[in-house]
């Protein structure tokens, strides 16, 4: 059986439309930073995307290679996922996206060293004539959040980011985004391919 996240670890991946609370492991990540608008064709952040993809698939093909991963077993590369920002703002203006400071991320197997990651963006640039450097290798302790699917389109998200926060305020909880503890969301859907409303996304909130 090829590991799978999101079938293994549903509570983080596969939540209800009901707001919960959770607490997030450690974990590892690919990463690429930037900034700007997301929907902007051919911008940083779609050229983020094929670089993200392009250093995991070196890693999860590395087994027909000859880099051995030490405990390396068959896995589905993991969803897309964003930590985004705005400078003085607590959360997401989804008016104003060419302010976005945003990480793009796609979860790593713990069995991927920071070393791993360096030889598959050496790998990939090597194989795909690019320059895949600007992906880096990123540990994230995000700690207890609130969490919440959202379904339809991403300029929707307010109402639902509404109600979490009414949920967490029920529970004598506060919100604590901070420079470290960022808005963050998981893409279940691929939106070149999915109708806006039918997007499903996972959207999570640090708190304390």
């Amino acid at each position: 059986m090829v590991f799978d996240f999101k079938k293994e670890y549903k509570e983080f991946y596969m939540p209800g439309e009901a707001p919960a609370i959770v607490d997030i492991p450690h974990m590892n990540y690919l990463a690429v930073r930037g900034e700007g608008d997301p929907n902007e064709e051919g911008g940083a952040y779609q050229r983020a995307i094929g670089l993200l993809y392009g250093v995991a698939y070196t890693l999860k093909m590395s087994k027909k290679g000859d880099h051995r991963i030490e405990g390396f077993f068959d896995y589905v590369v993991p969803p897309l996922e964003g930590l985004w920002r705005q400078e003085g703002v607590e959360g997401v203006d989804y008016a104003h996206k060419e302010d976005f400071h945003w990480i793009s991320l796609i979860r790593l197997p713990d069995f991927v060293s920071e070393a791993d990651v360096e030889w598959a963006v050496g790998e990939a640039s090597r194989k795909k004539k690019e320059d895949f450097s600007k992906v880096e290798f990123l540990s994230y302790d995000e700690g207890l959040c609130i969490q919440c699917l959202h379904n339809g389109p991403y300029d929707e998200e307010p109402a639902t980011v509404a109600r979490m926060h009414e949920y967490m305020k029920e529970q004598g909880h506060v919100l604590d985004i901070t420079e470290k503890r960022l808005h963050h969301e998981i893409y279940l859907s691929d939106a070149r391919k999915t109708p806006p409303e039918k997007l499903k996304t996972v959207i999570r909130h640090p708190i304390r």
